[in-house]
């Protein structure tokens, strides 16, 4: 695609990689064959393409108006067009930095600016998560239906927690087991934001699944949000400060330097979204002189939790499992932005589970961030299609490996819904 940069963003760092990346489209529109949103719309402004054209015509210094933002407001940010792309065009990226561009020109009306100001400002913090939790489950009976679909159960957390304290960190942590069992390998655990408080469940089975295979999991209590939600609510500074915290209380861990004893081999991270955005704090934080390297040190060590157990779950492994019919959702985070396709599935299979065939898998179910909360109308119709995919053979439970896809599905799914590291730490013995 040719390319005539403004004056205005030419020697930019931003309009120099948006300028790479425009000049690798050869706009062939097999993106909009696997776009979620063009499916639904049949508007090219809100496939692959179109936005391509939009973000190009910003950077050339054309006009931009409220259609411009709504038609990238829309995009899920689900990367599956990256993954149909035949040039290997990074779109993510290149919307990321449209929208960031477009936030800076275009004024939005007062609610819309609140909600996302609100987003930012609860989600990423788990002591107001749950305080707006609590309260929202109170008033739960009180609720209308679509509303009080989206409320989730809080789970309660049955298993032990372990926890490492960093030296600088000033949080007072409640330790259920703080010894180090000898032997046993060393990983850091990010825990997250909203997981951590709805299904807390959910890490505690990491630590018990990971410590029957000889691998023992840490949290820090310092490390906080990967900053995914700030950073796709075009509030980049802002979540690259996440980042710079969430590398300073790792860095004792995992740098140069760490002590052998605290020396920890990889961070573990069980929330697809989560992982998919910390895996990119090298690319992020690459003109960050103080942050850089590091940066790059903690995305190479970063791993969902499928890349740990599918080499760690061998033929010897002792499964007792009565082959339970399961349907397994693949999160955009984990395929289309971690390229894993088939590596969860691959555990379930060897592990005794019935997988049920899910037609348009490759689709996203409509959560998305943020998306199901700014995009109500266009989620929903998402999580419907995903549903009658998922539910289509039967299964008796729909795991994911995603929060925001797990509390999505379970508003409207007719069976259980749960991670399916909960599923697999049941069976391995």
């Amino acid at each position: 695609m040719q390319t005539q940069i403004s004056e205005e963003f030419k020697n930019t760092p931003q309009g120099k990689e948006a300028n790479d990346i425009l000049r690798s489209c050869v706009h062939c529109g097999f993106c909009t064959a696997t776009c979620p949103t063009y499916q639904l719309l049949g508007d090219e402004l809100d496939g692959p393409r179109g936005r391509i054209y939009l973000i190009k015509q910003i950077l050339e210094g054309n006009a931009v108006s409220e259609k411009t933002q709504t038609h990238l407001d829309r995009c899920l940010t689900c990367r599956s067009c990256e993954t149909t792309c035949p040039s290997g065009v990074q779109y993510g990226r290149l919307i990321d930095i449209g929208r960031e561009l477009v936030e800076k020109k275009v004024i939005r009306d007062p609610l819309s600016r609140f909600k996302r100001y609100a987003l930012r400002k609860i989600i990423p913090y788990p002591e107001r998560f749950s305080a707006l939790l609590a309260v929202a489950q109170i008033a739960k009976p009180f609720l209308p239906g679509h509303l009080k679909a989206k409320i989730p159960v809080r789970a309660p957390l049955q298993k032990h927690t372990i926890v490492l304290e960093n030296q600088s960190s000033q949080h007072s942590v409640q330790q259920e087991k703080v010894q180090q069992e000898k032997g046993l390998r060393r990983m850091l655990l990010l825990e997250g934001c909203v997981q951590s408080v709805s299904t807390p469940g959910t890490n505690s089975s990491a630590r018990n699944l990971l410590q029957k295979l000889g691998i023992q999991l840490f949290s820090i209590p310092a490390a906080g949000c990967c900053g995914a939600v700030s950073h796709h609510l075009s509030a980049q500074e802002e979540g690259l400060d996440f980042m710079r915290n969430n590398i300073d209380a790792w860095w004792p861990f995992v740098g140069e330097q760490a002590v052998e004893e605290k020396r920890a081999e990889a961070i573990v991270i069980t929330a697809s979204g989560c992982g998919a955005q910390v895996k990119e704090y090298g690319y992020l934080l690459k003109h960050d002189k103080a942050y850089a390297d590091k940066a790059q040190r903690v995305s190479e060590l970063a791993k969902d939790i499928s890349e740990i157990l599918q080499d760690e779950i061998a033929a010897d492994t002792k499964i007792n499992n009565k082959g339970k019919k399961i349907a397994f959702h693949s999160p955009c985070t984990l395929q289309h932005g971690q390229k894993l396709d088939g590596v969860v599935e691959g555990i379930l299979h060897r592990s005794g589970f019935e997988l049920t065939p899910v037609n348009d898998a490759h689709l996203c179910c409509g959560s998305a961030g943020t998306y199901s909360i700014m995009q109500p109308e266009l989620s929903q119709q998402l999580l419907h299609n995903k549903l009658d995919s998922l539910q289509k053979c039967s299964p008796e439970i729909i795991v994911t490996a995603n929060i925001g896809c797990q509390m999505h599905l379970q508003s409207k799914a007719k069976v259980p819904v749960q991670h399916w590291i909960e599923l697999l730490d049941d069976v391995v013995l």
